[in-house]
């Protein structure tokens, strides 16, 4: 963004910026347009937060969401007074709006032709809003800069604290299941949570151990509704069906290592979620990146000393550092698939 550029007399300036124009049309033929329900909701939104945008979005005549900008391009003026500003309050403020409102047509709908891969797990693939706060990062985060982000969206729905039973449970599985579309992919990773208690007053959140069909009914004291608990492996299955009946492809990783040395090697979880994960992946068919091994072995490699900046906490949450690595384990696992269409998406340098 340019601000307050000014020029002395008789003396031109040249500022470079980048402009991320989101252009309606589609190849192939037809367009994404931003629903009107949206455009309402953005509109409203910025009134009631009493922006300096509401004054202008009142004054300023109405233009299509859609199609922002007739000739394609912000004008700007070639010249001005000495000492002006480039762009004033008004023209910046207006170019704002605008590109807010062409945003939220991005979001609103993507262009059918680009496919998305959802991400969705706990915190060790999305922690907390995503910013690094605590020093902690999730591997989702660097992921999405792996990938031809021109031809693929990366969206990260990882939740902390959430197991395969909670991120089910409250509803969050469905939230991307909904907006499954042929074509999409979905990169799952659970097992930090799921061995907790099933019906503790703190979280309630653990699944029952192992892949087979086996129930408890408990009276989660969270949610104060009854409810029937299923195994880990159950709940992936759900997830891979759920993914497959949109015409999405499903992919199982199992979980991350803790920072855990024994006997000078990061320990594994040989006998439970990596096993059940795996499980489930060959049951179904299904791709299967074997994280748990493929970490552990870097940090064999690497040793205590050098993996301990890449921790953010004493065992289980990374620093941007650990994040970035676990990220390029996650290429690595999704190039060793065999014949995957998701590989074809990553940048060739990774």
């Amino acid at each position: 963004m340019l601000e307050n550029v000014r020029t002395k007399a008789g003396r031109p300036v040249t500022r470079t910026f980048l402009v991320n124009v989101r252009r309606p049309q589609i190849r192939g033929g037809g367009e994404v347009r931003l629903k009107p329900q949206l455009a309402r909701c953005v509109v409203e939104g910025i009134r009631r937060a009493h922006l300096p945008l509401a004054r202008l979005l009142e004054d300023s005549p109405p233009f299509d969401p859609a199609h922002p900008d007739p000739d394609d391009r912000f004008t700007v003026p070639a010249e001005t007074p000495a000492g002006a500003p480039l762009m004033d309050n008004r023209s910046m403020t207006r170019s704002l709006a605008i590109l807010m409102l062409s945003a939220a047509g991005a979001f609103a709908q993507a262009a059918a032709d680009v496919p998305t891969l959802y991400l969705i797990g706990d915190s060790t693939v999305h922690n907390g809003s995503g910013n690094g706060a605590n020093g902690q990062w999730g591997w989702g985060e660097p992921l999405a800069g792996l990938f031809d982000t021109s031809r693929i969206h990366v969206v990260n729905r990882a939740r902390g604290g959430r197991s395969s039973r909670t991120y089910l449970t409250e509803g969050l599985w469905d939230q991307v299941a909904a907006e499954l579309r042929p074509g999409d992919f979905v990169l799952m990773q659970f097992g930090h949570n799921d061995g907790g208690p099933l019906d503790d007053t703190e979280r309630a959140r653990g699944s029952l151990p192992g892949t087979g069909e086996d129930t408890r009914e408990i009276d989660n004291p969270i949610t104060r509704r009854h409810e029937v608990v299923h195994t880990y492996g159950w709940y992936l299955r759900r997830f891979i069906a759920d993914a497959r009946a949109k015409g999405a492809t499903p992919i199982v990783c199992s979980p991350v290592p803790r920072k855990i040395w024994k006997d000078g090697k990061i320990e594994r979880s040989s006998s439970t979620y990596r096993k059940w994960a795996a499980e489930v992946a060959r049951g179904e068919n299904t791709g299967y990146i074997d994280l748990n091994e493929i970490i552990a072995r870097r940090y064999d490699a690497m040793g205590p000393e050098a993996v301990e900046p890449l921790f953010a906490d004493p065992h289980t949450h990374t620093s941007r550092a650990g994040a970035e690595l676990n990220a390029l384990c996650v290429a690595e696992g999704i190039r060793a698939l065999a014949d995957h269409r998701l590989a074809e998406y990553l940048k060739e340098s990774h």
